[in-house]
């Protein structure tokens, strides 16, 4: 048969305790559940905080990268745009150069042009004698293609007047008609008016003058005075 257990004052209280006892465990159970939920929000929270962070200091080095590339690029921007202004300057520099080096090849050239240029020559002088009034003669008749030497020219000369500028033939057929012969070569007057050669004097007995248009008119009619050997 089963034993019958009597249950006594002492068992009471033990059992009292001991519901007691799971009552606290309960409880302390319990508020255990209540301080952990707070600390899963406080760990969210701080995720939360960490994620906020991480995209601030995010920002934070995406905005400083900009500003380095903004920065870089002024710079660029600086080096390339004093480039060009050193590079217009050197342009500048140079057309300047070139164009002194122009100007004073020009002031150059025209100095040597300057020197190189002759000189206008002195008119050419002559003796006043014999010599210098034929030579003179010979000059000029030369430059009006009129033919005649020094030999021809003196030769005659001597023969008509020995030399004598202002000899005058006073007796033959030409002084008896009023138009003597006189100069160097014996003209009379309408023979030199006829054959004067422009640039001498329009004086009959102007030495230069007698004796040019004597050659001009034996040119004429004997060929040059060289033909001439006797009156003509």
């Amino acid at each position: 048969m089963p034993r019958t257990i009597r249950i006594t004052r002492s068992h009471k209280l033990a059992a009292a305790v001991l519901v007691a006892a799971g009552s606290v465990t309960a409880i302390t159970a319990t508020g255990g559940q209540s301080e952990a939920q707070p600390t899963a929000a406080t760990s969210s929270a701080t995720a939360e905080k960490a994620a906020t962070g991480a995209s601030t200091a995010k920002e934070s080095a995406a905005k400083k990268a900009a500003a380095e590339n903004a920065a870089k690029k002024a710079a660029a921007d600086a080096a390339a745009a004093n480039k060009v202004a050193a590079d217009r300057k050197a342009e500048a520099k140079k057309a300047a150069a070139k164009e002194r080096s122009e100007k004073q090849a020009a002031n150059r050239s025209t100095e040597r042009k300057a020197v190189a240029a002759p000189k206008k020559a002195a008119p050419k002088k002559y003796a006043n004698n014999l010599d210098g009034w034929i030579r003179e003669s010979l000059d000029i008749m030369k430059k009006k293609n009129i033919p005649g030497s020094y030999e021809g020219l003196h030769r005659n000369i001597m023969r008509e007047s020995s030399g004598n500028p202002n000899a005058v033939n006073d007796w033959d057929i030409n002084a008896r008609n009023g138009i003597p012969s006189k100069g160097l070569l014996q003209v009379i007057q309408p023979t030199f008016d006829a054959y004067h050669v422009k640039g001498t004097p329009k004086k009959l007995t102007d030495p230069v003058a007698n004796i040019t248009a004597a050659a001009n008119y034996a040119a004429d009619r004997y060929g040059s005075i060289d033909n001439v050997d006797s009156a003509y």
